[in-house]
């Protein structure tokens, strides 16, 4: 044991059956506190709770700045539901500015309606009565037919969001509630694609929400408080990045772990090797290996070129020249890139060989879970001094995340000390002192995370009371050393490696000794009161429907892939609701109204 315990980690460990106790009791005593002095940093917004979710943020708007609420969801869909950044510029610029930059525009409309029974329309240029015609706010009148088609044009081309006042270099944005009565009247299907674009739009246009990218999905999105740096695990259980989507991956940045993911995937260090050592013919365009000494190389489709430039030429040749061909005498440095070649792929197997080891380790430990759980189930059984065996489940917890870290740990030195990526940034001697530093921080953990997956497979179900009682206090001083030795790893590459560098774009997750953080669910903080001032909508047919659920279609791509792959917005799914499947709800409409019904 004291071989992989260093002494800079001396005082965390315990000597004791009391201090150990001791040890477990400051570990987790946070976890005693109440749930309503702890905050989660992100929320889980259900299908049921997105409509809250947007109410909430529109409601702030409205208040202060004393518009409707039409107005306060274009100005929020223009600042990306960011509402601070929205006050921010209120502040700074004014509320002319603000309005002007979003094509809010509120026009006073001063005429008498006795005096003018008939009004042009300057589009289809006829005069109609008035109670065929609509007036923006920006000022500009045309007769409902024609607004009604400029509507239906933009919705179908996916502009619902902000569709524009149809006039000449007029940038201001046409009132939700008449496009949803206008095109409700003639096409009620497409009147509920406008509401459900203008809901979800509280995801899609929003950086601090994302769905989640579960697959088969379970229809939740994450709303983040703070920071958009963070490692989140939904309601459903799954855990990822909320930067990138991809699956949890810190100590790795969001741009490491795409190259290695591709790296992995493509099997591009083949590729590299056939790029080295082949060059593709002329003719067939199939690479082709060089296997003697002369330049002229024929391929197996009968056509002949030159090794030194990769042009087409004819059969005849000596040792040195071929007829009727030069290329200027080019000396190739074939030996220099196939030993470039080799290293590199040397390189890449080391990193991967011990990458895979520990993401297949941690599959084999996933998998004995069960066992020891069962081996817990019967020590509590039997008549032992001890009968609290928390500190087996504990240290499993504290495996499977030392687990996880290790094993990503070997993708992030890949990048980290190659010439990929910060070939600029550091020089040779450098490189090699921190690429020392951190690979000593990485065999302390590794030693350490393998002592502790040891003691939890040992039958401790079959042990005396002593023998026990040793074991729990070896496995409580590996959990606290292994939990300490992940801290001063994150410590290292967040301040010595990352930090020291100019490019700020690598950036990582922090670390949590309890894991990754488990979304809240969400609460709305306004009240029933707060939701009279939405006014109801005084369009006829217009409704809005909840989000429908964004599917995707199950393929052979593994899981990884699969999540990585959600990054993208999600289409919507046509056709989903149904007056007698699906309850419809109005986004105008009160609080108080929508839970009565």
């Amino acid at each position: 044991m004291d071989d992989y315990y260093s002494a800079e980690e001396e005082d965390c460990y315990y000597s004791s059956d009391q201090e150990s106790l001791n040890g477990i009791d400051n570990e987790e005593s946070d976890l005693l506190q109440p749930l309503s002095s702890k905050k989660s940093n992100t929320q889980v917004i259900t299908q049921e709770s997105l409509l809250a979710a947007q109410r909430e943020d529109l409601l702030r708007v409205m208040d202060l700045l004393s518009i409707k609420e039409h107005h306060a969801r274009t100005l929020l869909i223009h600042y990306q539901w960011d509402v601070e950044k929205l006050f921010a510029v209120f502040v700074e610029k004014g509320k002319d500015s603000l309005f002007s930059s979003a094509g809010v525009t509120l026009f006073d409309s001063q005429f008498d309606n006795a005096s003018f029974p008939l009004m042009s329309c300057d589009v289809c240029i006829e005069d109609l009565p008035r109670d065929q015609m609509t007036r923006m706010d920006c000022g500009h009148c045309y007769c409902n037919n024609c607004w009604t088609e400029h509507f239906t044009v933009q919705i179908n081309e996916g502009q619902s969001k902000r569709i524009r006042c149809m006039a000449h270099q007029c940038n201001a944005i046409c009132d939700e509630d008449i496009v949803r009565n206008l095109v409700s009247k003639r096409r009620p299907d497409l009147a509920k694609k406008f509401d459900r674009f203008l809901l979800e739009s509280y995801i899609e246009d929003n950086k601090m929400v994302k769905w989640c990218p579960s697959t088969p999905h379970c229809g939740n999105a994450i709303r983040a408080e703070d920071d958009k740096l963070c490692e989140v695990e939904c309601s459903c259980g799954l855990q990822f990045c909320f930067s990138c989507l991809c699956q949890a991956h810190s100590p790795c940045s969001c741009l490491m772990w795409e190259l290695w993911r591709k790296k992995c995937r493509d099997e591009s260090e083949t590729i590299n090797w056939i790029t080295v050592h082949t060059k593709l013919c002329p003719k067939c365009y199939k690479p082709v290996e060089k296997n003697g000494g002369c330049n002229l190389v024929r391929c197996i489709c009968g056509q002949c070129f030159c090794w030194l430039c990769g042009g087409a030429t004819g059969s005849d040749h000596t040792y040195r020249t071929i007829a009727g061909h030069s290329c200027g005498r080019y000396q190739d440095d074939k030996e220099k890139q196939m030993e470039r070649a080799k290293r590199d792929l040397d390189r890449y197997t080391h990193y991967h060989h011990r990458y895979k080891a520990h993401t297949d380790s941690s599959k084999l430990e996933d998998k004995l879970r069960d066992t020891i759980l069962e081996k817990v189930t019967k020590s509590e059984k039997r008549e032992l001094k001890l009968k609290d065996f928390s500190w087996v489940t504990n240290g499993l917890d504290r495996l499977f995340r030392s687990r996880r870290v290790l094993s990503y740990s070997y993708a992030f030195a890949y990048y980290m000390f190659g010439e990929e990526l910060f070939n600029d940034e550091m020089t040779p001697e450098v490189r090699e002192i921190k690429k020392n530093l951190f690979e000593d921080q990485q065999q302390q953990l590794e030693g350490n995370v393998e002592k502790l997956s040891q003691f939890l497979e040992e039958p401790f179900d079959e042990f005396s009371d002593d023998k026990v009682m040793e074991i729990r206090i070896q496995i409580i001083n590996l959990s606290v050393a292994v939990d300490t030795l992940c801290k001063k790893m994150y410590e290292c590459i967040e301040n010595d490696l990352l930090g020291s560098l100019q490019l700020g774009i690598h950036n990582i997750a922090p670390y949590r000794s309890k894991g990754i953080e488990q979304a809240a669910e969400f609460y709305a903080s306004w009240n029933s009161s707060g939701a009279d001032k939405l006014q109801p909508s005084n369009s006829g047919g217009g409704t809005s429907g909840v989000t429908t659920r964004p599917e995707q279609a199950s393929g052979s791509r593994s899981s990884e892939d699969t999540i990585c792959s959600s990054s993208q917005k999600r289409p919507k799914k046509e056709g989903s609701f149904i007056n007698n499947k699906v309850t419809l709800l109005d986004l105008n409409l009160p609080a108080d109204f929508i839970d009565q019904n």
